[in-house]
């Protein structure tokens, strides 16, 4: 295939989402016999209807922003700086040994690398691994053992302080890298001096259930998709604690007001990532998203852990969103302020969504099966042309799983959200 068909075919399936989102509401227009400009109203007089609405028009954005992301390149000639490489483990036992021989593999230089593993007072046979590795590297692995658990944070802490590299790069214990991952994590700072955070590509390790396949689409769509538009205006969110980098001179003066964080009164031990990541923002420097830098992370399998992920991820969105909501109207950078402020509004709609939800549930029994039906047929709609996005990354069927997820999503997955703002305050970390 011809590198313009290929740039084509990428362009198709960027616009796939935005062209979901119309079909859909063309679709409930057709369907109640209406005309377009009448259905737009009509929804627009509803809560629910106005939210999708704007929703839809956020999608557009995104979908133009999208078409403008370009990976970074690095300079001609560059030298590649020093690298420290911090994998925070407990109770990771066996996959702790393949993420660090994953980094071992890379094709950085190896004499601008160090990997530093900090056993976060793990009961299991995490440590053997890592003295195993330690042994079988002794010029790159180096080792911290804390004598019980301290929490992510202070492992990450204890890692950056122990760093002697310039840039630091985090992962996951329970994920492997590509061989180019490291090189394309410090590339964005070499090419610009502005970014002070690069969030890499999060990809599915394991595919061996519904829940990870279905998680591999959306991780797709969730994180390339919109990490993508983020990072045009150069503000991505949150740089996953799965594959993040970050200049140390940046984050150093701040360690301590990191590992110590606390909301209500209460320590907080969940979203050390976007908490960094709004420290780097507020500083006045740029986040952004290295598409070729792939880390591939085992994912939940089970109902029950796939909601004590999502359980995080949103008391996390929470308190992180407080964070950023106190310096996004200040002058913290020369540009690219607007749209951080559009998306973080246009975000927070979900909890107006769910709160116009649960007014609207007793409303439920007396809407008749043609209204429902014709509301299901339009959701399906959209998650179709969203998960074909999927197929610009895997030639497979399996974007199929995209479509389950919405419906999934639906049915099991919207009680999170409310529990997360009523159990905002509970700091348990939550994954054993």
């Amino acid at each position: 295939m011809s590198f313009r068909w290929k740039k084509f075919g990428g362009m198709l399936a960027g616009a796939a989402p935005l062209v979901g989102a119309f079909i859909s509401l063309a679709w409930l227009g057709w369907s109640v016999d209406a005309e377009p400009t009448s259905v737009f109203l009509a929804m627009a007089r509803h809560p629910i209807g106005a939210i999708a609405l704007i929703q839809t028009f956020y999608t557009a954005l995104l979908g133009l922003l999208w078409m403008r992301y370009r990976p970074f390149k690095a300079p001609e000639g560059v030298e590649w700086p020093k690298v420290s490489v911090i994998i925070p483990a407990y109770n990771e036992g066996p996959m702790v040994g393949r993420s660090i021989r994953s980094v071992a593999a890379c094709a950085y230089p190896k004499d601008k690398l160090e990997v530093i593993v900090v056993d976060d007072g793990s009961r299991d046979d995490t440590f053997f691994h890592m003295q195993f590795l330690r042994r079988e590297f002794p010029d790159l692995v180096k080792l911290v053992r804390f004598s019980g658990n301290r929490g992510k944070r202070s492992a990450l802490v204890a890692g950056i302080r122990a760093a002697t590299g310039d840039f630091i790069v985090t992962i996951d214990s329970d994920s492997e890298i590509d061989p180019r991952t490291v090189h394309e994590m410090v590339t964005p700072f070499l090419a610009d001096p502005q970014v002070g955070g690069v969030a890499g590509r999060v990809a599915v390790l394991n595919r061996d259930s519904p829940i990870s396949r279905m998680l591999e689409v959306q991780f797709t769509l969730a994180f390339d998709y919109g990490r993508a538009a983020q990072s045009v205006y150069r503000t991505v969110a949150c740089c996953p604690g799965a594959l993040s980098s970050f200049r140390k001179s940046i984050i150093l003066p701040f360690l301590d007001e990191w590992e110590n964080q606390r909301f209500l009164g209460r320590p907080v031990n969940h979203g050390e990532d976007q908490a960094l990541t709004n420290i780097v923002l507020r500083q006045g420097y740029d986040t952004v998203y290295q598409r070729p830098a792939v880390v591939n992370t085992l994912v939940p399998t089970t109902y029950s852990q796939l909601s004590r992920m999502f359980l995080r991820w949103d008391r996390s969105y929470i308190v992180e969103g407080f964070s950023f909501a106190r310096f996004m109207f200040t002058r913290y950078r020369k540009n690219n302020r607007l749209l951080p402020i559009v998306t973080f509004f246009v975000s927070n709609l979900r909890f107006v969504l769910v709160a116009v939800a649960i007014m609207e549930a007793p409303k439920l029994f007396d809407t008749n099966v043609t209204a429902v039906g014709r509301s299901i047929v339009a959701l399906l709609i959209g998650t179709i042309f969203s998960a074909a996005y999927y197929l610009r990354f895997e030639r497979s069927f399996r974007w199929v799983y995209g479509v389950l997820y919405a419906v999934f999503s639906l049915v099991a997955l919207q009680w999170i959200l409310p529990w997360a703002l009523v159990t905002v305050r509970d700091e348990r970390w939550g994954t054993r």
